[in-house]
């Protein structure tokens, strides 16, 4: 539940700290003090959106947080979040924290246990801890789209439809192929026709990875074959000598020289025999050189019919890098890609078969799954509409009927149910409404067109009192629950919204006397000027201070005031204490 709530800087609040207590918590004082403030503060604090207009006038910054206390069914829905989020350093196991600043520049952050986190996150954790039900939802409920998730909400058909909408989104995805498939077959086949041309050619020009690399060193070695030649002729020349009768030894001949002065050395003096070796070594390599050198001259030759094989060759692969990739492993990964597409073409046929096939499986896999839902629908709506009708006449409203509308729609490619085709989404096949009349005689209609004001907040409030009964969520928060409501019907709504604290932790904002005396703890917002700034102040109230502001709430003056505070609130402990024990 939530039991410290701190405000900081927040519209006309500069700074309040409340601690709220077990049970059923009523906030009360004059328009525009403030009350609805601190409601929009609870809103933020679990995720809603802010702009910097929240921010109090001069401050940078605004600050919600609220500490709330953990049951065991809470912490088993809130820990693994916090856990998978990585959220519980320095966190008590009985206690989760949440935080929200909103700086004056619109921009805000978001803590859960003192770790910044995501707003998604927050907004999670959030819905675990607490339910607001404001005068937003009195207008949901006047929108028909909003009455299915009620009534499957009431009927724990969440999972089912999860079910259902995995399954429908699959086959809005094979839908979405068979429209491709058809929608244009003369674009598919100029498709066709340009990946045959790519792998056509890709396949004619036979790549092999790395062989770019090799033609590039050919080409270089046969465009320069001259002075290849040239420079071998050189060295060979070198080492054996020529010609030229100048009588000079040749390189090798001088070494081999060597390697006999050498061995004499040796003979005389056995410490030279690592320079022998090394000369001996010297003469084997210079030998070695040139034979090396005579069989590389036999292959340089200039050739130009074969250079020109290379240039056309290296030509044609920067040809296909340009178009397909920038080197030969890229442009044969292209062709398999293209090849694929190009097959998947060629064989759309067999595949719209396929697809076809697939759907009409899935469409009676839905058929089946939403005739099971529909028919659980039925169920619970009739059991629905009958205890909203009993909370109805509670409520000053005997003569009102309510109903569960549930109808399904034919549609020529929907789902196969009972041998009939029907329109389905990811809810299911079902369309939900929820039907009243107020007057006997009068046929039932959409709650938009016979609603007013008031009958829709006690609706709301019926509604609420049959679905949060069977709810888990610890704490949940009324704003002007009783809008539209009279002084008559006030204290039928405070048992129902007591009743609720048995189980749940229920905050209140209320102008009416009569709901307000069923409180277990009440706090009075008021609004004082300060140095000519507005701020807000919240007082919890008991004992004369109580009575004092219920005789304010009903508009009486004097001791006949002070009287009816007495007695309302001596009706509402009654009441408690004899449904208390029950």
């Amino acid at each position: 539940m939530l039991e410290e709530l701190r405000i900081e800087n927040f519209a006309i609040i500069d700074r309040l700290e409340l601690n709220f207590a077990p049970g059923f918590n009523v906030i009360t004082g004059e328009t525009g003090a403030g009350k609805s403030i601190i409601i929009d503060a609870v809103e933020l604090l679990l995720g809603g959106k802010a702009d910097s207009g929240m921010v109090r006038a001069g401050a940078e910054k605004a600050m919600i947080e609220g500490v709330f206390g953990l049951n065991s069914l809470v912490t088993a829905l809130v820990q693994p979040i916090l856990e998978r989020e990585d959220l519980l350093e320095d966190a008590s196991a009985d206690y989760v924290t949440l935080t929200r600043e909103i700086r004056s520049n619109g921009r805000s952050t978001a803590r859960v246990n003192g770790i910044t986190t995501n707003l998604d996150i927050l907004k999670e954790v959030g819905a675990v801890l607490v339910d607001v039900h404001g005068q937003s939802e009195h207008l949901s409920l006047l929108n028909s789209r909003s009455h299915i998730d009620l009534l499957d909400r009431y009927a724990d058909l969440m999972e089912m439809r999860l079910a259902v909408a995995s399954v429908v989104e699959r086959i809005n995805g094979i839908r979405r192929e068979i429209g491709h498939l058809l929608d244009d077959e003369a674009a598919l086949k100029r498709r066709a026709e340009q990946l045959r041309h790519e792998v056509e050619e890709i396949e004619a020009a036979a790549l092999k990875p790395g062989e770019d690399k090799d033609l590039l060193t050919e080409r270089t070695r046969m465009a320069n074959s001259e002075q290849l030649a040239t420079l071998t002729g050189e060295a060979l020349a070198l080492l054996y000598g020529d010609d030229s009768g100048d009588g000079q030894m040749a390189a090798v001949d001088q070494l081999m020289q060597v390697g006999v002065l050498m061995q004499k050395l040796l003979n005389i003096d056995p410490k030279l025999k690592d320079d022998y070796e090394l000369a001996e070594s010297l003469g084997a390599q210079a030998e070695e050189l040139s034979l090396n050198l005579r069989r590389y001259a036999d292959t340089v030759e200039y050739n130009p019919e074969r250079l020109d094989e290379v240039e056309e060759r290296l030509e044609l692969i920067n040809k296909l890098r340009r178009r397909y990739g920038t080197t030969i492993e890229l442009i044969l990964e292209y062709a398999e890609k293209s090849r694929n597409e190009l097959n998947g073409i060629e064989h759309s046929e067999e595949r719209l078969t396929e697809l076809r096939e697939e759907e009409d499986k899935l469409l009676r896999h839905i058929g089946e799954l939403g005739g099971k839902i529909s028919r659980v629908r039925r169920m619970f709506g009739q059991k629905l509409g009958e205890r909203i009708v009993k909370e109805l006449a509670d409520l000053r409203m005997e003569r009102a009927q309510f109903e569960v509308s549930v109808t399904q729609q034919e549609k020529a490619d929907g789902c196969f149910v009972n041998g009939q085709r029907l329109a389905f989404d990811g809810t299911g096949i079902d369309n939900v409404e929820f039907l009243m009349t107020a007057n006997p005689g009068e046929p039932l209609r959409p709650l938009a067109q016979v609603a007013s004001g008031g009958e829709t907040a006690r609706i709301m409030l019926a509604l609420k009192r049959v679905l949060t009964q069977a709810d888990q969520t610890p704490t949940l928060i009324f704003d002007e629950i009783d809008q539209g409501i009279g002084g008559r019907v006030g204290s039928v709504v405070g048992e129902k919204l007591w009743s609720l604290s048995l189980n749940h932790q229920v905050l209140v904002v209320t102008h009416l006397a009569q709901l307000a005396s069923y409180g277990d703890r009440h706090y009075r917002v008021s609004k004082l000027i300060e140095g000519n700034r507005t701020r807000t102040q919240v007082i919890a109230m008991e004992d004369t201070a109580r009575v004092n502001e219920l005789v304010e709430m009903l508009g009486t003056q004097g001791e006949s005031g002070v009287l009816s505070a007495q007695d309302i609130l001596a009706q509402a402990q009654q009441y408690k204490k004899k449904h208390h024990t029950m």
